[in-house]
């Protein structure tokens, strides 16, 4: 009878949930992460996997704090002290039940969010056997270079060099920022895609708002990140790690297009004469960072040659 009372109790609280969800917009399902869009595919491949991973975490804690703040108000109601009362109550030292549940259930809630984790960051952090596109991306003070590498032949390849931010006058302080164009990193649609992320000088951070991801870009080392974009549209994109006095500006934007639409990118970059593979030759000297070729001067003529570049002088 107990088990047929209990069952009847469950019903209608499984319905309340049921409906809930039920009633749930696409913002609310996903935890109101940014990514998804109401009757379209995710940014990316593993979008929903990071989204479901934030939102089961969520409910989780949500399940223990409400059941242990209705445990705290049962206790303060039932226990509390009553009109003609005196003395203290009885006093339980051990309950050893008690000490393993309490011990028990939270190491099992960690293990098991730990276990979830990694299984998704395994996932996620796995690479490509044979990627249908390779893009080395460098950041820097603080801009981005972009190289669409050719790995068959790497004299095919093509760039994008972006323009290094600069204080509008160096000599006087507090002149304000020389504005620059934002670069665009172009992705191809539906198609597998690893980057190659590195630095030119300081650590920085290589994040896609939208597609719930970030990779560090650690001085001297090359990250990865394997990915399929799924969603044509443009997402911003920024410097995740305090990079400078600049680092807010450190943007950039990735345009998920269709294959012809990024063959045509491509075209257009090798019709402006940007052909090679664009590597360590403007990295900051730095001994730290394991060894680059040009000075600061060299790096601040070539920054000012490509806004000569795109200012058509």
């Amino acid at each position: 009878m107990r088990s047929i009372s209990r069952r009847l109790l469950l019903l209608p609280i499984a319905a309340g949930v049921v409906l809930a969800l039920s009633g749930c917009t696409t913002d609310q399902l996903h935890g109101y992460l940014p990514g998804f869009i109401d009757g379209q595919a995710p940014a990316t491949n593993q979008t929903q996997r990071v989204s479901d991973l934030w939102v089961g975490s969520w409910i989780t804690l949500l399940a223990v704090g409400v059941i242990t703040w209705a445990l705290i108000i049962w206790a303060a109601i039932v226990y509390r002290r009553r009109r003609g009362q005196t003395g203290l109550p009885v006093q339980l030292r051990y309950n050893m039940p008690l000490e393993i549940f309490y011990t028990v259930v939270p190491l099992i809630l960690v293990l098991g969010l730990f276990a979830f984790t990694a299984r998704d960051q395994s996932i996620i952090e796995t690479r490509y056997e044979k990627p249908d596109v390779t893009i080395d991306a460098y950041g820097k003070q603080w801009s981005w270079d972009f190289v669409y590498a050719d790995t068959a032949n790497l004299d095919n390849s093509v760039y994008d060099q972006g323009v290094q931010a600069e204080p509008s006058d160096p000599g006087a302080a507090g002149t304000g920022f020389v504005e620059k164009t934002i670069p665009t990193l172009y992705l191809p649609v539906n198609r597998k895609v690893e980057i190659q992320l590195r630095t030119r000088d300081v650590n920085h951070s290589f994040w896609v708002i939208d597609f719930l991801y970030k990779k560090d870009m650690i001085a001297g080392q090359t990250n990865y990140w394997d990915f399929t974009p799924t969603r044509i549209g443009t997402y911003e994109g920024k410097c995740a790690e305090l990079c400078g006095e600049y680092h807010s500006r450190m943007l950039f934007n990735v345009a998920v297009v269709s294959q012809a639409d990024y063959d045509a990118h491509l075209a257009s970059l090798r019709a402006q004469g940007k052909i090679g593979s664009l590597g360590t030759e403007y990295d900051k000297v730095d001994g730290s960072a394991g060894g680059s070729q040009n000075t600061g001067d060299e790096v601040g003529s070539s920054n000012t040659r490509l806004r000569n570049e795109r200012n058509g002088n």
